[in-house]
């Protein structure tokens, strides 16, 4: 089988870049942030070798896909109309969404937002939250956090200056700081930035390449990022707070499609307060959870850090469905 083909599509109002593999039911795949489509180069064979179409896009403001200017087009409701939008330009009615970090908010309210589009739902590393009656945004700034990453991200322009400056050393350091390797030596991802120094300077620096990330691999990235900045990106955390507000109506709303948990049990994002409780609410949250893997030694880039395992319950999921 050759390998996945570039491809663009006009959807939801904006040109998308995306990856396309193998023939059948079709997948989208979902990344996160700071990542690309690449970040699913050891699924998208694997996945379309079991016999299914699957596609991974770059997301809103992402890599080769557009992104838009104003700050306030990277809502929840604007990632979540790019992946309907998408399977209209596939000609696809139905698909099943997986996403990874900021992918999995997407997928996971595509499941709720649109059952018969999208008709079962995988998130990997953040676990489904139903709507609180608060903003995280609100909570955070409520009890001083302002340093928190999320909140630091609020700000436009300064995180940008920060990891644009050295595009190759910021994902040495995020992506090492974020792992498995990473948190085995007690130098985990900073969820706080110390004062006085950057988002960047806060993050640990390797030796040497941790096993699962390959120079090639570094270079994308860096290389992607040099060119489009991290503007995009960040904006998706610039929508917490307005999210929230548009979301009202889904309030306490839990997903009704078969659903599947994956994460590395060295992740820093089930440490974060309340995520890990949503772990646990999984099996009342979602009302048809076909599986919850912690997958041990693997960090936040769990389908990076640990392909075979997360390639193995994802074509056990789509398959049983």
């Amino acid at each position: 089988m050759d390998g996945p083909k570039s491809r663009f599509a006009q959807a939801n109002g904006i040109r998308m870049h995306y990856l396309e593999m193998g023939e059948g039911p079709l997948v989208l795949l979902c990344h996160g942030w700071p990542e690309l489509s690449w970040s699913w180069r050891h699924q998208i064979p694997a996945l379309a070798a079991a016999g299914f179409r699957v596609v991974a896009p770059d997301m809103r403001g992402f890599g080769d896909t557009d992104a838009p200017e104003p700050v306030e087009a990277y809502t929840l409701l604007h990632t979540t109309g790019d992946m309907v939008g998408l399977l209209e330009a596939l000609g696809e009615e139905q698909a099943v969404i997986v996403g990874h970090d900021w992918g999995a908010p997407v997928a996971w309210q595509c499941g709720l937002f649109r059952p018969d589009r999208f008709r079962a739902v995988a998130g990997l590393s953040v676990p489904y939250s139903p709507r609180g009656s608060v903003s995280l945004v609100t909570l955070l700034r409520a009890m001083g956090l302002d340093r928190f990453y999320m909140m630091y991200f609020q700000e436009p322009g300064q995180a940008e200056r920060e990891l644009e400056a050295d595009p190759r050393e910021t994902f040495l350091r995020l992506l090492y700081s974020a792992s498995g390797a990473a948190a085995a030596t007690g130098a985990g991802w900073p969820a706080m930035i110390p004062p006085g120094r950057t988002v960047v300077e806060a993050c640990a620096r390797p030796d040497a390449l941790p096993g699962w990330l390959q120079e090639e691999d570094l270079a994308r990235y860096a290389e992607t990022y040099a060119r489009t900045g991290f503007r995009g990106g960040l904006n998706w955390y610039r929508n917490l707070h307005r999210t929230w507000e548009l979301t009202a109506a889904w309030a306490g709303a839990r997903i009704r499609v078969p659903a599947l948990f994956i994460a590395g049990a060295e992740d820093g994002v089930l440490k974060m307060p309340g995520l890990d409780k949503a772990v646990q609410q999984l099996d009342d949250t979602c009302l048809d959870l076909r599986g919850r893997h912690i997958l041990p030694g693997a960090g936040h880039w769990v389908q990076q850090e640990a392909p075979e395992a997360v390639n193995a319950a994802l074509i056990g999921f789509l398959t049983g469905l």
